[in-house]
């Protein structure tokens, strides 16, 4: 049986970590075999691009995109490791980002329908079942970047940015009305927003 292929995005901030593992953890316990993968992925492509987002390199922004595609590409088609494979071993894939936070992020300084189209028309990547976004706001996605970490990435250093990257979210959702995307209220208890994300994975199930 094809596995489900689900994708949890949001700002910075949002809990997707949390969220993933308690997921993982419920789809486990209903007997379903569970693969948890992240981008950017552990390949050269994905190194190269935490580099950028930690500020050891500058990139563009076009270089950004296209980086995240070969990546993506990568992150799918690779016989060892890669979603298309585990979807198809019958394993439900949970991502950690996806072609979404491409267009969200990447989208706000460079062409958005240019990084839109080449995910979303690239042959070799799938499309998710289930898109997750956490939807949280700026100020409080910032009180809980700087209470849990030392360092922060080039897009998470202003509550300004965050809010930024939120807005372009919606207007990306808006050019992909086909797709299956359930918009979470992040700002509750985690257990409120597990019993949210479950409910909305229950009915693709």
């Amino acid at each position: 049986m094809q596995g489900r292929f689900i994708v949890f995005e949001g700002i910075d901030g949002a809990g997707k970590s949390t969220q993933i593992s308690l997921l993982e953890k419920s789809l486990v316990k209903k007997g379903r075999k569970v693969f948890v993968t992240c981008e950017p992925t552990p390949s050269v492509t994905g190194g190269i691009l935490r580099d950028a987002l930690n500020s050891n390199y500058k990139r563009t922004q076009t270089e950004l995109a296209a980086m995240f595609l070969a990546d993506r590409v990568y992150h799918n088609v690779n016989e060892n490791c890669g979603i298309k494979q585990a979807l198809e071993r019958g394993f439900d894939v949970i991502c950690d980002r996806y072609y979404y936070s491409s267009c969200a992020y990447q989208g706000m300084d460079t062409d958005l329908d240019w990084v839109m189209n080449m995910n979303i028309n690239c042959p070799d990547i799938q499309k998710p079942d289930l898109c997750i976004f956490l939807d949280l706001d700026a100020e409080k996605s910032k009180e809980r970047i700087d209470s849990a970490r030392a360092t922060v990435e080039i897009f998470e250093d202003s509550i300004q940015k965050l809010n930024t990257i939120r807005n372009k979210f919606f207007d990306v959702f808006k050019k992909l009305e086909g797709e299956n995307i359930a918009i979470i209220d992040a700002s509750g208890t985690v257990e409120e927003v597990s019993s949210l994300i479950e409910e909305a994975v229950e009915r693709i199930m």
